[in-house]
């Protein structure tokens, strides 16, 4: 009897240890890691995409640029706390969107752990993607649309076209359940944010003069400058998605530089072929293109993967802008489709090629899984559709709401940073 009595005190006392380990448990690195990550892609809105696409515009509309980015950034960061979150990463209805048990983070305490992160770093890190996400879309329509129109349409695109798709992809949805392979943000940040542009371009229309007289980027030095602090916080975009301190997110890091490296390599060669001069605006362009394709498929890839993913984006991101856009004439100002969509569609679908089993046990075509091709196909086509039906409804919403999207002709003549903000970037003299 007081044999068996003891095994059950035995029993009782190793209870509570056996289960602490079979819990979450808080790692100080992974977190350090994290909230390094986090104040990376955070950098990447305010200060790299304005510096590259503020650089990119029209002089006289340069700090529009600047003040609809800011407020992109500003706008995501208080609607995620609020109900993008919950409806991101709540509890999955039906596979399509998260539920509400998260509005205004509840439930979320200083204890509440992801991973072995802290929860509330997870919620920043991810609500730095959406602030970067819908920024991209602006690029294809700086130089024409009001300022108040772009803040309503921010808001209703992240609501509903942004949190839906990052619920299919990493919050429990039907795409992650189907086997979607989006590391970073292909299909939930690029390919989204490319559709929503083109949609929003062609809905608004040319520029007063496109085609027809010269539209010189306001400081190409600026852009360079972007595109290297984008570069430098794509390391906390993709590595950090791993969400710990470990050998993937090493390889993640790897192969994102990579990828830029090369992809900017090519699109300077070709350009140097084909236009007889390497422009520093292509060299920063291949980067930029190189590091979008390598999004989805920075953990799953190895280098050799990334050289010709890099590769395949310096090419497609340069035909796409100097061929694509002057055979179809759509003025998508900054390429936003050119480069973020099209290249955010060739990593989704490299990813289903060379997806290697021995960084992180997925495998693409050439590693024995034909299948993960086609899911990567259904992933990207959609989110093309979903996300190029949404924005054409929501622009049509918005300009209900406020009245139309695009400014006055003589506002447009004059430039957007003296009529909409009373503001002048440069002094011209």
């Amino acid at each position: 009897m007081f044999k068996r009595l003891g095994w059950l005190i035995a029993l009782f006392l190793l209870a509570p240890v056996t289960s602490a380990f079979g819990a979450d448990k808080l790692d100080t690195g992974d977190t350090a890691w994290m909230i390094v990550s986090t104040a990376l892609v955070m950098m990447m809105t305010p200060a790299g995409l304005a510096l590259f696409y503020g650089g990119l515009s029209r002089y006289k509309n340069m700090l529009n640029t600047f003040a609809m980015t800011f407020v992109s950034y500003c706008l995501a960061s208080v609607i995620w706390m609020l109900w993008g979150y919950t409806l991101s990463f709540g509890p999955s209805q039906g596979g399509f969107i998260g539920g509400l048990s998260h509005v205004f983070l509840g439930g979320i305490g200083v204890d509440s752990l992801t991973g072995t992160i802290p929860t509330f770093v997870f919620v920043l890190f991810q609500m730095t993607f959406a602030g970067i996400t819908v920024a991209l879309v602006l690029g294809a329509i700086v130089d024409r649309m009001k300022f108040s129109s772009w803040i309503v349409f921010a808001v209703l695109w992240l609501t509903v076209v942004y949190f839906p798709v990052c619920h299919w992809v990493w919050g429990g949805g039907w795409m992650g359940a189907m086997g979607a392979l989006d590391f970073a943000g292909g299909t939930v940040v690029h390919i989204n944010a490319g559709m929503a542009g083109l949609v929003l371009c062609l809905v608004l229309g040319k520029r007063i003069g496109y085609g027809k007289e010269a539209m010189f980027p306001s400081s190409i030095s600026l852009t360079a400058i972007g595109a290297a602090l984008l570069w430098f916080g794509w390391f906390g975009f993709n590595a950090g998605s791993e969400l710990a301190a470990d050998g993937v997110a090493a390889s993640a890091f790897l192969v994102t530089n990579t990828s830029a490296a090369i992809a900017a390599l090519t699109w300077m060669f070709a350009e140097w072929i084909l236009d007889d001069k390497p422009t520093v605006l292509g060299l920063a362009s291949g980067i930029v293109a190189g590091l979008v394709a390598i999004t989805p498929a920075a953990g799953f890839v190895s280098l050799s993967g990334a050289l010709i993913i890099g590769i395949g984006a310096g090419i497609i991101g340069y035909l796409s802008v100097a061929v694509l856009k002057q055979r179809l004439g759509f003025d998508d100002s900054l390429d936003a489709f050119g480069v973020h969509g099209m290249c955010g569609i060739w990593g989704a679908l490299a990813t289903g090629l060379f997806a290697n089993p021995a960084i992180s046990g997925s495998a693409g075509l050439f590693y024995g899984n034909p299948k993960q091709l086609w899911i990567q196909f259904i992933s990207i086509l959609a989110t093309a559709a979903y996300s190029g039906i949404m924005t054409l409804i929501l622009v049509y919403v918005t300009k209900a709401i406020t009245g139309g999207i695009r400014v006055t002709e003589d506002d447009e003549v004059k430039g957007l940073d003296s009529s909409l903000h009373g503001e002048r970037g440069f002094e011209i003299i």
